[in-house]
């Protein structure tokens, strides 16, 4: 492996399916031992990237290196140094889960001399020792992502790729698996993940926002909300929601309005001008404003405001 350089570059990266374009012109790089996030909505060309990055889709046009080999001339040579997770739970229901361990020990190659080594490592990973003989379709969602994510790095990979790996789980078993990504970042891993849950962005160390195939936001979760400072942020509760945002609709101070949560939040000019727009706007319709008051953003706040800024520039 060529360990020098990013771990992964992408270069004008495109992926057309007949006149779809699934990804456009994409470019970014990742470093040796960085959590990198690809966030964005179903849809929004993140499967497909990580697909070809994976050396499972071949592009349309554009390059790319992996662990220092290239995509083009050797997608094998990336494939044997790679850890990658797929969107659906990609391990045997009818195995147990030491057999599934077993099976992907011999997929990738693991030295018979270190298999039991290997095994005993995954389990503890996973916190399974005491279900190996388990059939895996018993376990829950949340234990079977984790044994999923054992089983990629049974032949320790340099660089993971996890493509929403903790959907369809509950917010308590995303946050023990993220527990894991961090460990595996702190053993020098490095962690290409992507989501569409905006929380878990703020543990990647660096973001790419994706819409419609495009690039549209890219650096530390931090940088990328300081970005949106140039506008001010509000919350708003009311006793009508709908009612509010369409009070407030094409007004000159309040520049965008997104539901967030049982409330609204507000992109404003000036936020003293503002509250007293609001105030007034909604006084005059009787609706009650229980809560306003300016906030820190958050990614959905970040993302939402660049969508509806390239949506902007495409009308």
């Amino acid at each position: 492996m060529n360990l020098s350089g990013a771990a992964v570059e992408a270069r004008n990266l495109v992926k057309r399916f007949g006149d779809f374009v699934a990804v456009d012109d994409v470019s970014f790089s990742v470093q040796r031992g960085e959590i990198f996030g690809f966030l964005g909505s179903n849809g929004a060309g993140k499967t497909t990237t990580i697909r070809m990055l994976c050396g499972l889709l071949t592009p349309t046009r554009g390059s790319a290196t992996v662990g220092g080999f290239d995509l083009a001339t050797q997608a094998e040579r990336i494939k044997q140094s790679i850890g990658y997770m797929s969107q659906r739970f990609s391990l045997y229901d009818d195995l147990s889960v030491g057999e599934n361990i077993d099976f992907f020990s011999g997929v990738y190659g693991v030295d018979a001399d270190v298999r039991r080594q290997r095994r005993e490592y995954v389990l503890s990973m996973a916190g399974l020792e005491d279900r190996q003989e388990t059939m895996t379709r018993l376990l829950p969602g949340g234990w079977k992502q984790r044994l999923a994510l054992g089983c990629a790095v049974l032949h320790q990979p340099p660089i993971l790729f996890l493509d929403e790996p903790t959907s369809g789980v509950d917010p308590i078993a995303r946050r023990s698996f993220w527990d894991l990504i961090y460990q595996l970042s702190g053993q020098g891993h490095t962690v290409f993940v992507t989501t569409h849950y905006m929380d878990e962005a703020e543990y990647c160390h660096r973001l790419a926002l994706m819409h419609r195939g495009r690039i549209i936001g890219l650096g530390s979760a931090k940088e990328l909300k300081e970005a949106l400072k140039s506008h001010t942020l509000m919350h708003l509760d009311a006793s009508d929601l709908l009612g509010s945002m369409k009070a407030l609709e094409g007004n000159a101070e309040i520049l965008e309005t997104a539901v967030f949560g049982s409330g609204l939040h507000l992109t404003v000019r000036e936020p003293s001008v503002a509250e007293s727009v609001v105030r007034q706007e909604l006084g005059a319709r009787s609706i009650r404003v229980d809560r306003l008051e300016v906030i820190e953003p958050s990614m959905e706040d970040v993302f939402v405001a660049m969508v509806e800024e390239e949506e902007r520039k495409a009308s």
